[in-house]
């Protein structure tokens, strides 16, 4: 039976990663995946999923407001597929998500969605907050803060390691720009004490 998945973290928890193993191991298996990714996040380039620790995998990718259940039906005209995987989950919108529920239900396709719980103002993103609604199954995918307690939140910093308190909710960066804490971490940093 298909379900849908949202497997979440914060920044650098090795989200990429493990989508990238979990499709190898279909792979391995002779069965066929699809993987997807948001299409204006090019860090690893144009239509690329990759990790920080060096692994890659081309991917098709979605565009805002994109009919994803129509890319899925047409995906499926070309052969069958055992997984479909979606990095960057958080920047779905909700009617992505709810087409992507519908891919399940009716096209029977398991969807394995990854990607960002919360910004760096500790907000829901929108994608992340239709997944936390409809998801059959949601798995957190864990990182440590610098203290060593799990790491919750995130915050988006300046080129002087400054947290920035205000800004647009996405901005595409990586190591030099977030930092995964801990609530109590995160609070000190954006100084809600």
């Amino acid at each position: 039976m298909a379900k849908l998945y949202f497997n979440y973290s914060t920044m650098n928890a090795g989200k990429s990663t493990v989508l990238l193993q979990a499709s190898h191991n279909y792979g391995e298996r002779g069965m066929e995946t699809y993987l997807l990714t948001a299409q204006f996040d090019n860090r690893a380039g144009d239509g690329r999923i990759a990790s920080r620790i060096g692994i890659g995998q081309e991917a098709d990718t979605f565009a805002h407001g994109e009919d994803l259940f129509a890319k899925i039906a047409t995906r499926l005209k070309q052969g069958k597929i055992a997984c479909m995987f979606i990095d960057e989950a958080q920047f779905l919108d909700k009617d992505q998500v709810w087409q992507l529920a519908r891919a399940v239900d009716d096209l029977g396709v398991p969807i394995m969605c990854y990607g960002l719980r919360v910004d760096f103002q500790g907000e829901l993103f929108p994608g992340s907050a239709a997944l936390l609604a409809l998801a059959d199954e949601m798995r957190e995918i864990r990182t440590i803060c610098h203290c060593g307690k799990k790491a919750t939140m995130v915050i988006r910093q300046d080129d002087r390691g400054n947290a920035l308190l205000e800004g647009d909710q996405v901005q595409i960066g990586g190591n030099e720009t977030y930092v995964s804490l801990c609530r109590r971490h995160w609070r000190e940093a954006v100084g809600d004490h």
